[in-house]
């Protein structure tokens, strides 16, 4: 999951970037096109001045981005407005040369993780699929399929509207004032949050959330890191910090989870 979260406690309707405040919601938009599969997007993001630079954008290419003769168990689709028998389901664009028909009469508009039967026959008109969980091909067997995007209106909503019932049992927070990577083993964890902060840092988003009564950023963290010791620069852009961070992680959480599985 992604989560985008604003420094300034931001409420109302967001329609648009020609307001302040609405910087968030346009970054939260282009996030969920980049990660909708290309033959979806005209359903699902009609014109949008958001979206007026987003074909600029590198292709995430993702696994569930399957091209239209490529085979895969699963396909991310869209229930189509047709006609079907009570009992027959409803049908489905994957991005196919054939529709799927699906076991279960589904809203038109819907977006839909389909998991494919075996084609019977190359003449037949239409693919049979079943309906499964977005989680399903993750879980299952084991493909990275995508993310969903959750927005905040301030830091503490990040916590207070987690949508695991037991919330995150490991909360990193990452800042050039905090404890170097290289010094931290990782505790056992199911749900982890990584949090990035602007260019004043988290420390800014602290002090601007009404609902802190901290002046030290570290304590609403499990863990604060510095995953960039010895920077040598004196600001590092949110999206290069993201890609130095979760590399930096990776083989600490790698680790973490190893010994999980041998317990």
């Amino acid at each position: 999951m992604v989560l985008v979260f604003c420094f300034r406690t931001v409420e109302g309707e967001f329609e648009g970037i020609k307001k302040r405040g609405h910087a968030c919601v346009q970054l939260a938009r282009i996030l969920q096109y980049l990660e909708c599969p290309q033959y979806l997007r005209k359903s699902f993001f009609p014109k949008h001045q958001d979206l007026q630079f987003a074909g600029l954008l590198n292709p995430l290419d993702s696994p569930h981005h399957v091209r239209i003769d490529e085979e895969s168990e699963y396909r991310e689709g869209v229930v189509l407005v047709r006609p079907t028998k009570p009992g027959q389901g409803s049908f489905v664009n994957c991005g196919m040369r054939k529709e799927v028909q699906i076991d279960k009469k589904l809203e038109a508009g819907l977006r839909v993780t389909v998991r494919l039967e075996k084609q019977p026959s190359p003449d037949s008109k239409t693919r049979k699929g079943l309906v499964v969980s977005s989680h399903h091909p993750r879980t299952v067997s084991g493909l990275y399929w995508g993310y969903s995007v959750r927005l905040a209106s301030c830091l503490s909503a990040v916590f207070a509207e987690c949508p695991f019932k037991e919330g995150y049992d490991l909360s990193i927070g990452t800042s050039e004032r905090g404890t170097s990577v290289d010094q931290v083993a990782l505790p056992p964890f199911s749900h982890a949050l990584i949090v990035f902060g602007g260019l004043q840092g988290l420390e800014a988003g602290v002090d601007a959330d009404p609902n802190l009564e901290v002046s030290d950023a570290s304590v609403v963290f499990d863990l604060y890191l510095n995953t960039c010791p010895g920077q040598g620069s004196r600001t590092i852009r949110t999206e290069e910090a993201i890609l130095i961070s979760l590399s930096a992680l990776r083989p600490r959480i790698e680790e973490t989870a190893k010994k999980s599985r041998s317990n």
